[in-house]
């Protein structure tokens, strides 16, 4: 797939904010996007929703409210269609000055200039999409339930390692589940922010920041939400006063 000619997202105008990207404690392995911050905060997911329009207006509410990460998902559009839809949510993000990440295609990462990609179990190997995408990309790893795929994802370069689904979830109702006590176990072993996904509310989000979780991913709670700019906010301040 050809890159589209575009300039690439200036990671010099990315800010160290309080609950988007901060500055890592050191640790080992390659240089990688990793190295140079540390992911933390609001992680918003889009939905599979098909109207772009829809998509822009409640991802654009959620960013001007303070959210700095997006993932872009959309499991049931063409190839078309989510180049067309990423693309919008590369103008989105810039004119944010947030992180566009990927999610689970490392070629639509390159044609839309995303800053990253974020692979489950079977999406192909973090080695492989740090070579194509380079070291100043952004790599996430899904590691469900794992100890085990956490440390793997660790050591093929993972920038940071998602866990879920802690709470019944709407996007994916059979989706193997994870306990709070393995957030504890896997950030006393391993230095990389953990991001927890998979049901998260307003109302139970605060006991994954209290076992460890750095990242909270979510969709239905703020594109579903009444007012997805008060969702944010909302959340926002559970960060605030975790801090």
């Amino acid at each position: 797939m050809k890159r589209r000619d575009v300039p690439p997202h200036p990671r010099s105008l990315i800010k160290p904010l309080p609950f988007g990207i901060s500055r890592p404690r050191e640790r080992g392995g390659s240089s990688t996007a990793g190295a140079e911050f540390r992911l933390q905060g609001l992680y918003a997911i889009t939905p599979d929703w098909a109207e772009t329009r829809r998509l822009l207006a409640a991802t654009e509410a959620i960013l001007a409210a303070g959210c700095r990460i997006l993932q872009y998902r959309n499991k049931a559009a063409s190839d078309r269609h989510r180049q067309e839809q990423a693309v919008a949510l590369r103008g989105l993000t810039r004119r944010f000055n947030a992180l566009l990440i990927i999610n689970d295609d490392v070629e639509l990462a390159l044609f839309a200039e995303a800053d990253g990609v974020h692979l489950g179990e079977d999406d192909g190997e973090l080695a492989a999409a740090r070579e194509r995408l380079g070291s100043a990309a952004i790599l996430g790893a899904t590691c469900y339930q794992s100890l085990n795929l956490a440390r793997s994802a660790a050591r093929a370069g993972a920038d940071y390692l998602a866990f879920g689904s802690f709470f019944a979830s709407f996007t994916k109702p059979l989706a193997r589940r994870a306990d709070t006590a393995l957030l504890e176990t896997v950030r006393a072993e391993i230095d990389l922010p953990l991001c927890a996904i998979g049901g998260i509310t307003l109302d139970n989000a605060a006991l994954l920041l209290a076992a460890g979780a750095e990242v909270l991913a979510v969709i239905t709670a703020l594109y579903d939400a009444a007012d997805p700019a008060a969702a944010t906010r909302q959340f926002i301040q559970l960060f605030e006063e975790k801090s």
